[in-house]
């Protein structure tokens, strides 16, 4: 920078600074304040021209009056003024007052852009410099489409000095974060990742912040920074603190550069090139080796750079999950550091162990560390270093030391800091249940976690000890057992009510032959805590005391007097007030056998996945349970036997022949629904449903009466079009870029969202697939939700959507436009992408959605059938029975009729029925067919070209457990894929 003269030094605006500090007070500081506005108001508008030193001395003025909190008016020409000086000074406060004060709409700004190019185009260093500076600090998008064209060029030119090299690639660097669509690298992007090379260390530093950047949006065009970051980071490595002086830090050569380099290299796989993975690997080994070596400074400064590089190199060794050797070596490193005097240091090792804990390779050399960990969660005075803990023993946890972890975390619980609570119980029911041999064990565990921290139990924790209760005859004695004799202590938690009420309601009678437990000591035991309980608790009890009266006849008499008095059946609580009456009036009226008809045992749930997981996860945010995630398969789990997510309510419980298993809640919250009569779930509670009436979490398009999505605008057949060919007898075409078969399950996968729209499409080990979508007439309307279930990121990632026999077939069948998904999707996350569908006439096959992206540096390929059927754009329409009949006989040729007969694969239920051919699209009509236990339908089907009237008839015999399908179609293709789809419905 040039050096300011001794007349730069404006006296009058250090006279006006000590005229403010001088104020005594806030009216006096205002009114020197308005007396200098006013003066330098006067001469801006005097008619003496002034000089570029008077001009400079009044901006600077302002601006400080600005930044002491007052409104600046004017002065904005005079800055811009400065801008044309040639002098250095004047200059940069022109500069420096835009940067500050003028924003993007401001009609100077064209003005300003001139002046700007005039200073890029004039190779004078400083004066670029200061140019470049302005546009970041400023940074809008108008900048970005004045000048994002012409930076790049400046970057990578021969003759550019570094210091301007610099300026560009920062001042790029921000123009990309605002406005990305206008930072188009193109043909530059091979000579900016070049500027790896560049043998100034500041170029390089500025450089590969860029890259980074551009790198996560763009791997692919930027994967050749990988064997050039591998070559400098080898060159810095290896060097020893004389050779880089001027970028050597307390003894540490080039700590930054060396962090970024690291960083660059997280943003890919491990190279694919061995020599280049050879380089790599023995710089990252050289790290830790240094690691090791004693401090060649006692200076804070020394550690703190060398622990930054050894920290980075330890997240990349984690990235890339492949070397044993380096996976162990960075585990016991940071083993030395859970015991270090610096805290930061400590809590850093815990939460990077975390990481490690969750790879094959590791995972033993994270466990010897056990004793240490629970060491610091006891004894750490720093709450946030014994969270970290806490979380490295839930990640570290298998079946060889889940006992004693559990039994840690609870005896940590007791006196645990509130705001972690609600986690860590979540935590110890999750162990619990997942390495659970002794399912004895597991009900101790779940109520002395109730016993100790009822208040954070949340509703899916005492849901699931049920739900697994139930789910085992072996356990269902010792749980009754030990509820009765946790409720007998003095204060017990509500929560402990609950599930002491629910379990002696259904398995009371297996401890009712010993006296302490006969049925009215259990009953009065229950009803003791009546009047202490909440609502809902006692609505639940109520339940449990009709089932008492179905497993104890002797306790009736009692029972009924107590849902006889007036606190129930004239309860201000309608819910509680409603259920006195009936089951009071239940067990009056019905019979032996119809009483335990109505009120006999619950069923077993179906076996689905805990929601106390995606409770968690919604505690913890993305990533949080993929400890566990990865865990499930890269060693042995355990699974209970548990059931859906349903919560057991009271209702369910009276009722429980009728009880129907809702869906399990997932990772990702894709798939969600409330416990079965339970309360709304509060915004904590339960993870956000993608699938709820409030639609996905993108702005969701308005439907009207008058046309279907008023934001959706007819897909046109533009470059970004996807083109689906109808059917025919065609093969396949050869898929592009070698995309995956179709997998074995894609049918089945395809068949459950014949008669829905909403749900999970697809689940593996790393990757779940929802979908969202809603159609009118001919047009529809898909969103697919992608989730990460790891805590690694998803690199490369790209969805194609393609159709067999498309290249052989020139009849178009479906316009299907596909919006581009992020090529990053981070671990635990979920993005989105929004397909729009126009149906142009009618057809068979469905589209196929190709997937691919990098996990730890292998392809994951895969092809699944998206679920477009013809279905999807029926019209209801309603018909008498007249209408319907005489269309019936107008469909009479051969040709359009379509009959399956065929052998029942589901229940035969009624409402579940009704559910199928309402979700198929169509009118069902009532009173139609003169047989009642017939089902007949119309609708019409929507496409571009033409309307295809459909009528249903189906016929089932519940006596032979068959079905007989007809359909009647105005197009004969039409009707034979309807037939086809729907026989495997039902």
């Amino acid at each position: 920078m040039p050096a300011v003269s001794k007349g730069d030094g404006m006296r009058g605006l250090a006279v006006f600074i000590s005229d403010i500090r001088n104020c005594k007070s806030k009216e006096a500081e205002i009114k020197r304040i308005n007396k200098e506005l006013a003066n330098i108001r006067s001469k801006f508008k005097g008619d003496k021209a002034l000089d570029g030193y008077s001009k400079k001395k009044y901006v600077c003025k302002l601006l400080f009056i600005f930044l002491l909190g007052h409104d600046i008016d004017f002065g904005h020409m005079e800055a811009v003024n400065l801008l044309s000086s040639n002098k250095y000074t004047e200059k940069q406060i022109g500069y420096l007052f835009i940067s500050v004060l003028v924003n993007s709409n401001s009609e100077l700004i064209r003005l300003i852009n001139n002046a700007i190019k005039n200073d890029l185009s004039s190779r004078n260093p400083t004066f670029m410099c200061l140019a470049l500076h302005c546009i970041a600090n400023v940074g809008s998008r108008e900048m970005a489409e004045a000048f994002a064209s012409e930076i790049p060029r400046i970057l990578v030119a021969g003759d550019t000095m570094d210091s301007v090299k610099q300026s560009a690639a920062l001042c790029l660097l921000r123009l990309y974060k605002t406005s990305p669509d206008l930072v188009l690298m193109g043909e530059w992007t091979s000579r900016v990742v070049h500027l790896l090379n560049d043998q100034h260390m500041g170029v390089v530093t500025a450089a590969i912040s860029l890259i980074t950047c551009l790198s996560q949006k763009n791997p692919d065009e930027f994967k050749t920074c990988v064997s050039l970051a591998v070559s400098r980071l080898s060159r810095i490595v290896s060097s020893a603190s004389t050779d880089l002086q001027d970028y050597t830090y307390y003894f540490v050569p080039a700590p930054w550069l060396s962090c970024k380099l690291l960083r660059l290299l997280q943003c890919y796989p491990p190279p694919e090139d061995g020599a280049v993975k050879g380089r790599l690997v023995e710089c990252l080994e050289t790290i830790l080796n240094k690691a090791q070596e004693p401090p060649k400074s006692k200076k804070v400064q020394h550690s703190n750079a060398k622990n930054a590089i050894l920290f980075e190199a330890i997240s990349l060794i984690i990235h890339y999950d492949s070397e044993p050797n380096l996976l162990v070596r960075a585990c016991n490193q940071l083993g030395q550091f859970l015991q270090h005097r610096e805290t930061n240091l400590r809590y850093l090792a815990l939460e990077s162990m975390c990481t490690l804990a969750s790879s094959e390779f590791s995972h033993e050399a994270v466990k010897t560390h056990i004793e240490t960990v629970i060491n610091a969660l006891k004894t750490e005075r720093d709450v946030s270093v014994r969270q970290r803990a806490a979380d490295l023993l839930y990640a570290m946890c298998d079946r060889s030391n889940a006992k004693q972890i559990v039994a840690e975390m609870l005896s940590y619980l007791e006196t645990a800091d509130y705001s972690i609570r609600e986690e860590m119980v979540l935590k110890v029911a999750i162990l619990a249940e997942k390495y659970a041999v002794d399912y004895s064990w597991y009900v101790d565990t779940i109520l002395n976690l109730i016993r100790i921290a009822g208040d954070y139990v949340s509703e899916e924790v005492w849901y699931r000890v049920i739900q697994i209760v139930i789910n085992r005859d072996d356990v269902q004695g010792y749980a009754a057992k030990t509820v009765f004799e946790a409720l007998q202590a003095p204060a017990c938690h509500e929560n402990m009510v609950k599930v002491g009420g629910y379990i002696l309601g259904e398995f009371g009678n297996l401890i009712a032959g010993d006296p302490r437990s006969s049925p009215l000591v259990q009953f009065n035991l229950l009803h003791s805590k009546f009047h202490l309980c909440s609502v809902p608790t006692r609505a639940l009890l109520l339940s449990a005391y009709i089932k008492f009266i179905n497993l104890f006849p002797e306790t009736k008499a009692t029972i009924q007097e107590v849902l006889r008095c007036d606190s129930q059946i004239r309860n201000s609580d309608v819910e509680l007030q409603q259920r006195a009456v009936e089951y009071l009036k239940l067990s009056s009226i019905a019979s032996t056998d119809v009483l335990a008809t109505v009120l006999e045992e619950m069923p077993p749930f179906p076996e689905r996945e805990s929601s106390i997981l995606a409770k968690l996860k919604k505690k913890k945010g993305p990533g949080a349970v993929s400890v566990t995630e990865l865990e499930d398969n890269k060693r042995e789990g355990g699974e209970l036997n548990g059931g859906g997510d349903r919560g057991p309510d009271t209702a369910a419980m009276a009722a429980s022949n009728a009880s129907t298993p809702s869906p399990s809640a997932d990772l990702l919250g894709i798939r969600s629904a409330a416990p079965i009569g339970a309360a709304p779930p509060s915004a904590g509670s339960l993870l956000v449903d993608v699938f709820s009436e409030a639609g996905p979490a993108a702005p969701s398009a308005a439907v009207n009466d008058d046309g279907f999505l008023r934001d959706l605008e007819q897909p046109t057949e533009t470059s970004d079009s996807l083109l689906v060919e109808g059917s025919g007898d065609s093969d396949s075409a050869p898929p592009s870029e070698d995309p995956a078969p179709p997998l074995s399950e894609a049918d089945e996968l395809l068949n459950k969202f014949v008669c829905k729209n909403n749900g999970v499409l697809f689940e593996n080990q790393l990757l779940q697939i929802g979908i969202k979508s809603e159609y009118r007439q001919n047009l529809g309307r898909m969103y697919l939700f992608y989730g990460n279930k790891t805590s690694v990121q998803f690199a490369s990632f790209t969805t194609t959507v393609s159709c067999p026999g498309e290249l052989q077939s020139h009849i178009l069948s479906l316009n299907v436009q596909t919006k581009p998904v992020e090529p990053l999707v981070e671990g635990g996350a979920q993005i989105q992408q929004v397909l729009n569908i126009e149906c142009l006439t009618d057809f068979s096959d469905a589209p196929l959605l190709n997937i691919k992206f990098r996990y730890g540096g292998a392809l994951q390929n895969l092809t699944l059938k998206l679920p477009v059927t013809i279905n999807k754009f029926f019209q209801p329409t309603e018909m008498t029975s007249h209408d319907f009949f005489q269309r019936w006989k107008q469909l009479s040729q051969p040709q359009q009729e379509a009959q399956k007969i065929f052998k029942a694969n589901h229940s035969m239920d009624t409402e579940i029925l009704k559910a199928k051919l309402l979700g198929l699209g169509t009118a069902l009509l009532d009173n139609v067919d003169p047989n009642p236990e017939n089902y007949v339908c119309a609708g019409v089907i929507q496409t571009k070209s033409q309307q295809v009237g459909c009528l249903l008839r189906l016929e089932p015999n519940a006596q032979a457990q068959m079905y007989r399908l007809t359909l009647r179609c105005s197009k004969d293709s039409v009707s034979r894929r309807l037939c086809e789809l729907l026989a495997q419905q039902f």
